[in-house]
């Protein structure tokens, strides 16, 4: 199993000492073993124990950029990018960026988006959730044309590009791995099964539930004859240290394994320090590494 580490909040740095404490927490987890390093795309905070709307929220991709010149091993992502956020060529040309720049370790993290707020208070469209969809999908083809090497015409019900050159290429090929996150079973988990490489699950939700989700997807992947193993079964888990033992987390991730789940992206709740992430290097993935 592979661990990865989700940055959702800053504590306990401020503005000040946002950058030194990026660097400390990233290397740590570049030099602890974790598989990945990811990021929120948004431009607020999310509310609950996170933290209030205003509270500091930095730009996602401006983030990974940073983390792509400190660190040496981890994939670096999204999870995940909102579709409504960004033009999808743009995108395209910003995870290629991403995946040369960091030598090849870009993940393309995307998501239909459901962040109204956020959207409504900085003037970003917000479409119907039909609508958000068919961006998805259009994102995900335009992705695909373009990490082709198609420079043809592409055109599609929201979009027309006349020339859609995509150079650098990225290293990674056919093209960074594409990760879909949701749980939705009629469009999230059938895109997954027909464009994606990995889909992102969330623990918040009974066992039963997700092993549900996992058999909606192989049913998809039957359906276009795609092998259901080509996917990564990610999920992202929230962990409190300050409550949980590590052998706790542990019991916890290994019953995950037992799902099919192959990589555990992780949030901790409490302040996130580079000894916490650090000690998660040491005392925790050490032990899951093997199931």
């Amino acid at each position: 199993m592979y661990i990865g580490l989700q940055i959702p909040h800053f504590r306990p740095s401020t503005p000040r000492t946002m950058r030194d404490w990026f660097k400390s927490v990233a290397q740590a987890a570049d030099e602890n073993g974790f598989y990945s390093l990811w990021v929120m795309d948004h431009f607020f905070q999310l509310g609950s124990w996170f933290g209030k709307p205003e509270t500091d929220m930095v730009e996602g991709y401006t983030t990974l950029g940073y983390f792509a010149g400190l660190t040496q091993n981890v994939k670096l992502g999204l999870l995940v990018g909102g579709v409504v956020y960004r033009h999808p060529a743009i995108v395209v040309k910003i995870i290629s960026t991403l995946d040369v720049l960091s030598g090849g370790r870009a993940y393309f993290g995307i998501g239909a988006s459901w962040y109204e707020f956020e959207c409504q208070s900085l003037g970003i469209p917000f479409p119907p959730v039909q609508e958000r969809f068919e961006l998805l999908e259009e994102q995900l083809q335009i992705a695909k044309h373009m990490w082709s090497g198609n420079t043809g015409p592409f055109e599609s019900k929201h979009y027309k590009m006349l020339q859609p050159m995509n150079n650098p290429q990225p290293l990674t090929k056919p093209h960074p791995p594409i990760l879909i996150g949701g749980m939705g079973e009629k469009r999230t988990l059938r895109l997954v099964a027909q464009y994606a490489d990995a889909c992102n699950l969330f623990s918040q939700t009974d066992l039963d539930i997700l092993r549900h989700k996992l058999e909606v997807l192989k049913g998809h992947c039957a359906d276009i004859g795609r092998p259901y193993d080509e996917i990564e079964k990610t999920l992202h888990d929230t962990i409190n240290l300050e409550e949980m033992s590590p052998s706790d987390v542990i019991e916890r991730w290994k019953v995950f394994a037992k799902l099919g789940i192959t990589h555990v992206i992780c949030c901790l709740k409490h302040d996130l320090t580079a000894e916490t992430v650090a000690r998660i290097g040491r005392e925790i993935i050490p032990e899951v590494a093997e199931i």
